[in-house]
């Protein structure tokens, strides 16, 4: 296989979490789309392939499987160091992979498509219920993160520093499926100006929803 795969879906903020580090570090891929809203994940097909039925699914040149954003964007730094996502050291390491998780183990994991479905299926939520969900578990992770942010001297352009890395992918994913529901930013000035700033850069844009090949 010359060049790795990546299964994924065009609004699925991981899945963009993943684009945009395969972006940055300049490694070309095959986007294999599955339309999450119509079922594709769960095709026995694609269940060989990823037992979760979850996207993103990183399909290695060597044919080995990666799932798990977080998980994929570590094996991509350490597969290719330059440019780095994580810093060198170690109190750098832990404060990049604590502002990541922040977004990604509490705020995207009560409000991915899979939750957002249950709430209508299980328990009759409405629209603006729905909405309402989404914007309370947000605003309860943007606000300490807020804080973070812009009490920290570790705080630069970026997250962390000058350059982007593993925060800001996180970040910039967010605040993006944040605007699908409104998400009113003006509380979060730190996290919007960094979110302009990863805006500003060709592998965000590059890797952006509205970019893809199934974009709608």
């Amino acid at each position: 296989m010359s060049q790795p795969l990546l299964h994924n879906y065009w609004r699925s903020s991981t899945s963009y979490r993943v684009r945009i580090a395969l972006e940055m570090k300049g490694i070309g891929y095959e986007y294999v789309p599955h339309h999450l809203r119509h079922g594709d994940h769960l095709d026995p097909a694609y269940l060989a392939v990823n037992p979760q039925g979850l996207v993103p699914a990183l399909i290695w040149t060597d044919g080995a499987l990666v799932t798990q954003s977080l998980a994929i964007i570590e094996f991509l730094d350490e597969t290719k160091p330059e440019p780095p996502l994580l810093p060198r050291d170690p109190h750098g390491r832990a404060r990049v992979r604590m502002l990541a998780q922040m977004i990604a183990c509490d705020i995207h994991p009560v409000n991915n498509l899979r939750v957002l479905t249950s709430l209508r299926t299980l328990f009759g939520a409405g629209d603006e219920d729905v909405v309402n969900w989404f914007r309370h578990w947000v605003n309860e992770g943007f606000q300490p993160l807020e804080k973070i942010l812009a009490f920290s001297n570790e705080t630069g352009k970026f997250c962390h520093g000058d350059t982007p890395g593993l925060a800001d992918i996180c970040l910039a994913a967010q605040v993006t499926n944040n605007a699908r529901f409104h998400v009113d930013m003006e509380p979060y000035p730190t996290i919007a100006r960094i979110h302009a700033a990863c805006m500003a850069l060709p592998a965000f844009q590059k890797a952006a929803p509205k970019n893809q090949i199934d974009a709608e």
